[in-house]
C-alpha cells in the first residue's frame, strides 16, 4: 500500500482523497485542513484523520470539538507521498518541509513548472515522472489541451496550435467571486500562459493561447485551430483518433449537446461522486478540417479533470507501474468510461 497524505482539502484535495481511498494499492493516512468548517466534518465522516495546518489552527479545531492527529508536518512524516492541493503558491512554500523530511510530493497546476521539474499528464509523459521525487500535475485547462493535442499529434503531427479559452469565472462554491456580469480578459496582455504550460508537457508542439472569463461556474470551453503536418488528414480520422483516446469523450449536437450545460447534465447521470466529469468533452460536430487546419470545441470540467492525473502521478513517483497499467487501474476505480 502506498501511504498518501493530502495537504489541502478544498476543491481538488477532497476529490483526490476520495480517489486515492478508492485505489486498492493506496491508503490515505490523513488530510491537512486549515479551519474547522463543513469540509472538516465531511472528512471526519469519511474516516480521514485530520491534521491542522499549524498550532493556531489546531487550537481552533479543538475549540470546535474536533480531535486532530497533529499538524501538517506530523502527517508528512507518516506518508510516503504527499499530494499538495493547497492554494496557488502555497505548495511551493511547503516544498521545504517535504525536502527536509525526505518525502516525495505532487504539486498542482497553480505552481510553476520549476517547483517539480516534471509537469505531468498521464497519457503524455508518465515515464518522465517514474521514480522522481516531485511532479506537478498541470492545471485543468492544460490537462485538457494536452489530452486533445497529444491525440492529434500522434495521428497527424502538429505544426502549431492556436487556442482560445472561455474560462469559468469561479467554482460553484465560490460565491465571493461571482456571478459576474462581464466577459473579463484574463489576461489582457497576450498570449496567456496556457500555451506555454502545455509546452512543459509537450515541448515539441508550438501552442499560442488567449483566455477570458465568462459568467459560468461549471466548465471551461476551448476553441482550437490546429495546423497539421499531414496533408492527408481527414475529419473521420481525427474522430477515430479521439475515439481511441482514453479520458476523452465525443458529444454530438444531434443528441442535444448544445452547450456545457447538457454535458454537465449528462455527467450527473453517470452517478459519480459530485457528478464529476474526468474526461475532456469534445463536440464531434465541431471537428472540421479547413485548408489543412483542424478546428474543434472542447469542454473541461475544472473541478474533476486533474483527479485521475494525481492518482497516476502517485504511481509514477512510487515506481513499479507502467503508464497503461496505472491508467487502466485508475479508470476502473473512478468509473471512467474509456
Amino acid at each position: 500500500m502506498i501511504r498518501v497524505a493530502v495537504n489541502g482539502y478544498g476543491v481538488i484535495g477532497r476529490r483526490v482523497a476520495d480517489a486515492v481511498a478508492a485505489q486498492e494499492d493506496m491508503q490515505i493516512v490523513g488530510v491537512v485542513k486549515t479551519k474547522p468548517d463543513y469540509k472538516a466534518r465531511l472528512a471526519v465522516e469519511k474516516g480521514f484523520k485530520i491534521y491542522a495546518s499549524d498550532d493556531k489552527s489546531s487550537e481552533a479545531f479543538r475549540k470546535a470539538g474536533y480531535q486532530v492527529s497533529g499538524v501538517g508536518k506530523d502527517l508528512v512524516k507518516e506518508a510516503e507521498i504527499v499530494v499538495d492541493a493547497c492554494p496557488e503558491d502555497v505548495g511551493a512554500r511547503n516544498k521545504a518541509t517535504y525536502e527536509q523530511l525526505g518525502k516525495k510530493a505532487i504539486f498542482q497546476g497553480g505552481e510553476e513548472h520549476d517547483v517539480a521539474g516534471v509537469s505531468f499528464v498521464a497519457q503524455c509523459d508518465f515515464d518522465q515522472a517514474v521514480g522522481k521525487r516531485y511532479a506537478r500535475v498541470v492545471s485543468c485547462n492544460t490537462t485538457g489541451l494536452c489530452r486533445v493535442l497529444n491525440a492529434v499529434d500522434k495521428a497527424y503531427g502538429i505544426q502549431k496550435a492556436r487556442v482560445i479559452l472561455a474560462r469559468r469565472a469561479a467554482d460553484p462554491e465560490e460565491s465571493s467571486k461571482g456571478p459576474i456580469d462581464a466577459v473579463v480578459l484574463d489576461p489582457v496582455t497576450l498570449p496567456s500562459h496556457h500555451g506555454a504550460d502545455v509546452m512543459t508537457v509537450l515541448p515539441h508542439i508550438n501552442v499560442v493561447s488567449m483566455a477570458y472569463k465568462v459568467p459560468t461556474t461549471h466548465m471551461h470551453l476551448h476553441s482550437l485551430i490546429v495546423s497539421l503536418k499531414d496533408g492527408g488528414a481527414t475529419e473521420d480520422g481525427v474522430k477515430e483518433a479521439f475515439e481511441g483516446t482514453t479520458r476523452l469523450l465525443l458529444f454530438e449536437g444531434k443528441e442535444g449537446f448544445k452547450s456545457t450545460a447538457q454535458v454537465m447534465d449528462y455527467a450527473r447521470e453517470l452517478k459519480r461522486s459530485r457528478s464529476d466529469l474526468f474526461e475532456v468533452a469534445v463536440w464531434k460536430d465541431s471537428i472540421k478540417i479547413v485548408d489543412g487546419e483542424l478546428c474543434l470545441f472542447a469542454g473541461v470540467h475544472q473541478e474533476a479533470i486533474v483527479v485521475p492525473e494525481n492518482v497516476d502521478a502517485i504511481r509514477a513517483l512510487h515506481g513499479g507501474y507502467s503508464a497503461s497499467d496505472s491508467i487502466r487501474t485508475t479508470n476502473k476505480s473512478l468509473g471512467i468510461i474509456k
